[in-house]
């Protein structure tokens, strides 16, 4: 009963966090260290995204995952996500909670930093009706590099979810499950002081851009036109 109690009490703690409403201040983080991540990728010839994936995203979500808990392993995170919208541009970057991250953790790291790609529209949409779990819900595989571009066929391109992570031991078109994505919509509405959720977020025009996040959108727009 007690053990059971424990479990309940974390379980509760962690949903808690994902709900709990946080100072600007952290939302301003979360978005410029998802920007860096992004741009740290494409810096480096081993691990960016090449142009003709980049073509092709539907979405993209960038996470930063980190082990939160210590006695049971709770692996919890954050992210961001852009969606192209009908005509072509880029959505305002919306954030995400993001948990469950299972590469790199074992190897004795504290963090994850991935991006995902997503090429299809209707998975992205699969965030509107709440958890995503990457792999499960829609096939997800490593995503070919710049550096190597006998990793391109057309089969990995049209794989709905292309993920890049780096750690090690990965390989273009593997097959990857990699935890949760979902909605923050608490976080969304308090830093756009909008009552808007994802889908208008990401669909509409409705919410003005805050000066924050512009840095973020116009780098996708110029690496994904």
């Amino acid at each position: 009963m007690k053990r059971l109690f424990v479990l309940l009490f974390a379980f509760a703690a962690v949903v808690a966090h994902a709900e709990r409403a946080y100072p600007r201040e952290e939302y301003v983080t979360r978005f410029e260290s998802c920007e860096a991540i992004l741009r740290e990728f494409m810096a480096d010839p081993a691990y960016a995204i090449p142009g003709e994936v980049l073509a092709s995203a539907q979405a993209i979500v960038i996470t930063n995952q980190f082990k939160a808990g210590f006695l049971l392993g709770i692996k919890d995170g954050y992210g961001v996500i852009l969606a192209r919208r009908p005509d072509g541009s880029w959505s305002l970057p919306a954030l995400l909670n993001a948990g469950e991250a299972s590469f790199g953790l074992q190897l004795g790291g504290a963090a994850v930093e991935t991006v995902y790609v997503l090429t299809d529209p209707d998975t992205a949409r699969l965030l509107y009706r709440g958890r995503f779990n990457v792999g499960v819900d829609a096939k997800a595989v490593a995503g070919p590099r710049a550096a190597k571009a006998q990793s391109f066929n057309r089969e990995i391109l049209a794989t709905p979810v292309l993920v890049y992570t780096k750690s090690v031991g990965l390989f273009a078109g593997a097959t990857v499950k990699a935890g949760w994505l979902q909605a923050n919509n608490v976080g969304n509405r308090a830093f756009y002081e909008t009552r808007y959720s994802l889908p208008e977020l990401l669909q509409s025009d409705w919410v003005p851009p805050q000066p924050e996040v512009v840095p973020l959108q116009s780098y996708v727009t110029r690496i994904a036109p």
